[in-house]
């Protein structure tokens, strides 16, 4: 009987301990996928400034690395919400339910269109993204059809593909820290990248070498980080008629009398294809969270609201400013009345 009243003793000192932590983080945690990440921080910063609640502390792991993190268990030592630039994967998933992470909440916010436009003074380019790939990648397989890589020898558009002018190859796109970045690398890149079979076989046998073949961009002058400043882009591209740039494509609507859009794969980036997944470089963007963390963490309920909302992931919302493409109307009703209702996932 005294073991007893010990081990019950010691498990209520625990749960005690337990909930004593947890009030005393007192603001929400968020991991995950870079190209959500700026989505996520304005939405963050916002519900900060308008609420009694602390600003959320927004981190960039990576959709993998945050999945890592979260599906780690529940509890205040662990994060409450994971950003993803593509949905749970069936792997991780399981790792969630096999370390005590039962009840997740699904949230698709909207998608993502990333464009490689020109200034209209110059004719639009029409793409693959096989030659974004040769045209950017720092190493290239070798033009006689060996299974070899060579430093990209390319200098112009037509050394890529006969069908595209003579132009020089100068493309302005974000530095490595921003998700345009990360996005275009694995949307636009890799996407021409394993064309090539033989690089594609690379993945399973060593993914860090097909990745770097597929993502490293040169550094020889073809392509120019320009920092995350559009407006310095647009500017530069009417400069110079030549040069390419990559942002997100609210920004492109936004300056449709500056700048025009290059058809990638035979598909324009406009608001249905970008919306329905038939433009290559678009992709569906998500967020997880514990249900088990609302209630305990301060604020994760009202921040959940303030990203719902129409003033945030609308059509006219603050979210398309950063380059999100928002969900059809029924769409929006449905996931709002879904996080209001806390509605769990009950598999893929």
């Amino acid at each position: 009987m005294k073991k007893l009243i010990a081990s019950a003793a010691v498990a209520a000192s625990m749960i005690a301990a337990t909930t004593a932590s947890a009030a005393s983080r007192d603001s929400i945690s968020v991991v995950g996928s870079s190209t959500v990440f700026p989505f996520s921080k304005v939405v963050a910063e916002r519900f900060g400034k308008s609420t009694s609640f602390k600003t959320p502390t927004i981190e960039s792991t990576g959709t993998g690395g945050g999945f890592k993190e979260f599906c780690k268990g529940t509890g205040v030592s662990t994060v409450d919400i994971s950003n993803a630039s593509r949905r749970i994967k069936q792997s991780e998933f399981d790792m969630c339910q096999k370390n005590g992470v039962k009840d997740i909440i699904e949230v698709l916010i909207g998608y993502d269109g990333i464009v490689l436009a020109n200034s209209v003074k110059s004719k639009p380019f029409t793409l693959t993204r096989r030659d974004i790939f040769l045209a950017l990648a720092k190493e290239v397989p070798a033009a006689d059809g060996s299974e070899k890589l060579v430093e990209n020898p390319y200098k112009t558009w037509k050394d890529v593909n006969p069908a595209l002018p003579a132009t020089k190859i100068e493309v302005l796109g974000p530095p490595p820290t921003s998700g345009t970045r990360d996005a275009f690398a694995e949307l636009a890149m890799e996407g021409g990248c394993k064309t090539f079979p033989w690089i594609k076989a690379m993945k399973k046998k060593n993914k860090a070498k097909y990745k770097a073949i597929c993502h490293i961009v040169r550094e020889d002058g073809a392509y120019v980080e320009a920092g995350e400043n559009d407006n310095l882009i647009v500017q530069k591209l009417n400069a110079n008629p030549n040069a390419l740039g990559i942002f997100g494509f609210s920004f492109l609507d936004q300056n449709l009398d500056k700048v025009q859009a290059s058809k990638i794969d035979g598909q324009d980036p406009e608001f249905e294809t970008i919306a329905d997944g038939s433009y290559p470089v678009s992709r569906p963007l998500y967020f997880y969270v514990k249900k088990a963390h609302i209630g305990v963490i301060p604020g994760i309920a009202e921040y959940l609201t303030e990203f719902t909302s129409e003033k945030a992931w609308g059509e006219e919302g603050y979210l398309t400013d950063k380059g999100m493409i928002p969900l059809s109307d029924e769409k929006r009703k449905e996931i709002k009345t879904r996080v209001q209702n806390q509605v769990a996932m009950t598999g893929l």
